[in-house]
């Protein structure tokens, strides 16, 4: 390509679409499980007229043919995420959550019509970042998720239509080419599924699962998958498959799956038998635990909102990257959305465009959360210049409300603050523009937030930078700067973290900053264990409770049921011992 009439120095980009030759679901298959010598398959378009007629034609054939298949799954249904290799056959960007492979002109052609505005390739290739999760959502993006959403979900729609016609079970797969299927938003129950499956592989993914409404059931599918990379000589999957199990069971705990699985290639499992027996007891296991919460709602003792720019979009998938890669700027952040995965806690996650439509909407929470870098959709950016975001939320904690930020809440440099709030957390980030302001306020005090913390706290990265105003008072600084600390705002209170990893500790650090905020310490000893690596669950409608050990080693605790009454527990390694109330 020749551009003309260029300014030198000036750089330029080229956008473009590319046909997609090679799906990228069985290139992914072709590396990672070395299908040599098969033929490269095609992604459909369903879109295209012709292919639509085909692709119905096709699913009545087979389900004519196999008259003894009882469940379709579908895998997912129509667009891959964005998943792209490069020439060394290594993946070069994937998001899970991206629409950039969702297009084509007859799609892009369809959404001018109905939106009434030319599409641009800046919509979806954003100042040069494929536009992720992590990028404040433009209008024009939102709008175009909206527009494949409501085709996906017709199109879907008339596929489960004709599973149901010949009266089978239509369930699908949460994985692959799902986009356009958002499973919390309300496009996604027109399409009538019956059932969810998909891949579960720590307490947020359960939970981005089990939380699913308008289906009759929700399966998840255990790792590790039955594939060469760990069912080979020498290898340990048991290892694998008990880490998975005692990560999301916390999770399971608060809101179950209906039935769990494992997929993969099963011939490569029965060469493993003690794997096989301990899936045995993985599977009686989640049977008891099933029987006795038998579909109440756990007791929950406060009521959390996750305040972001996408709210019950991503519902649980704050912060989740592909194949739950490790990433220094991600975890210290996904550590809390994990920890609340298994926690006591109702957790909602709303939009800065949800208290824009309903302000007094944050009067349903007890306590509200920022989580993230500066200047990403999950903190918010330019949202907190909203006067009317920024008077509802302060209102919400004046009146009482908690408020905990981590990492760079409410950050966009504005009129002298890079915190926005920060009058309400009580600290602010020294970005190089107050270096002459003195700061004196650098004492730590003993907290009820800390106190079941040892000596040193696992902030993760941390941060850099930050300090406290006065009549905050700092719990944690590292050579002075701010890792945690506490306010006084009206009649509510605020908690800064600069991070927080998940871990058991880190779990009752997060749960004890909430019924801080909240102003409920006095109820910190109900459904509660003393070891924070034993958690209490409660199920007074059924009157039951249980007793969980999280660790591989055996733990003792105090228990203290609901009427703050206790009792001295032993349990063994990974043990859940169940009660009556």
């Amino acid at each position: 390509m020749t551009i003309s009439s260029t300014i030198p120095f000036h750089n330029y980009t080229v956008s473009f679409l590319a046909y997609i030759m090679w799906d990228p679901v069985h290139m992914y298959n072709y590396v990672t499980n070395s299908w040599e010598g098969v033929e490269k398959q095609l992604s459909f378009d369903v879109r295209q007229p012709k292919t639509h007629v085909f692709t119905m034609e096709r699913l009545r054939r087979f389900i004519k043919e196999n008259p003894h298949v009882d469940v379709i799954r579908f895998t997912t249904f129509f667009h891959q995420f964005t998943l792209l290799f490069d020439e060394l056959a290594r993946e070069k960007y994937v998001d899970w959550y991206g629409y950039s492979a969702s297009v084509s002109p007859y799609i892009l052609e369809q959404f001018e019509k109905e939106v009434g505005y030319k599409f641009r390739p800046e919509y979806i290739i954003d100042q040069g970042y494929f536009n992720n999760t992590y990028r404040i959502p433009s209008k024009e993006f939102l709008d175009f998720q909206a527009f494949q959403r409501r085709e996906v979900a017709k199109l879907a729609k008339e596929m489960v239509d004709i599973v149901h016609e010949h009266g089978k079970e239509a369930m699908m797969f949460l994985g692959d080419h799902w986009i356009g299927t958002e499973p919390f938003l309300d496009e996604f129950k027109t399409i009538g599924l019956d059932a969810v499956v998909g891949s579960v592989g720590n307490g947020s993914t359960l939970r981005l699962i089990s939380d699913i409404p308008g289906v009759k059931y929700t399966e998840g599918r255990f790792l590790p998958y039955f594939f060469p990379d760990t069912f080979y000589e020498g290898g340990d999957p048991v290892r694998e498959a008990k880490i998975n199990w005692v990560t999301v069971r916390r999770a399971i705990l608060r809101k179950p799956i209906d039935r769990i699985g494992y997929g993969g290639y099963l011939k490569l499992a029965l060469k493993f038998p003690e794997f096989i027996d301990y899936v045995e007891s993985v599977c009686n296991e989640f049977r008891t635990l099933y029987d006795n919460i038998a579909g109440t709602t756990p007791y929950c003792i406060k009521k959390v909102g996750i305040l972001n720019c996408w709210g019950k979009m991503r519902a649980w998938g704050n912060h989740m990257v592909h194949h739950a890669i490790y990433y220094p700027q991600n975890y210290s952040y996904a550590g809390i959305i994990e920890a609340l995965s298994g926690a006591p806690f109702d957790v909602r996650f709303i939009s800065f465009d949800d208290i824009r439509q309903n302000p007094t909407m944050l009067d349903d929470f007890d306590v509200l959360l920022n989580i993230g870098d500066g200047y990403t959709a999950y903190t918010g950016g330019e949202n907190w210049m909203d006067p009317v975001i920024v008077q509802a939320v302060k209102s919400f904690v004046h009146r009482g409300g908690g408020f905990i930020g981590v990492g760079e809440p409410t950050a966009y440099q504005h009129q002298g603050r890079y915190f926005q709030l920060a009058n309400v957390l009580g600290v602010e980030k020294e970005t190089g523009l107050t270096l002459s302001l003195d700061k004196y306020n650098w004492d730590e005090y003993e907290h009820f937030i800390t106190a079941d913390c040892g000596k040193e706290i696992n902030f993760g990265e941390g941060k850099k930078n930050i300090y406290a105003l006065e009549g905050t008072q700092i719990l944690k600084q590292i050579n002075k700067e701010v890792q945690l600390a506490v306010n006084s705002f009206g009649n509510g209170r605020s908690v800064y973290i600069s991070g927080l990893p998940y871990s058991f500790e880190n779990s009752r650090l997060l749960y004890r900053a909430i019924l801080w905020a909240s102003h409920d310490e006095d109820n910190l000893h109900r459904w509660f264990s003393t070891n924070y690596n034993v958690e209490v669950h409660a199920y007074v409608k059924n009157g039951k409770y249980c007793v969980i050990n999280n660790t591989y080693e055996p733990q003792t605790t105090t228990v203290y049921k609901g009427d703050g009454s206790s009792f001295e527990l032993s349990l063994d390694a990974n043990e859940i011992v169940w009660f009556e109330i």
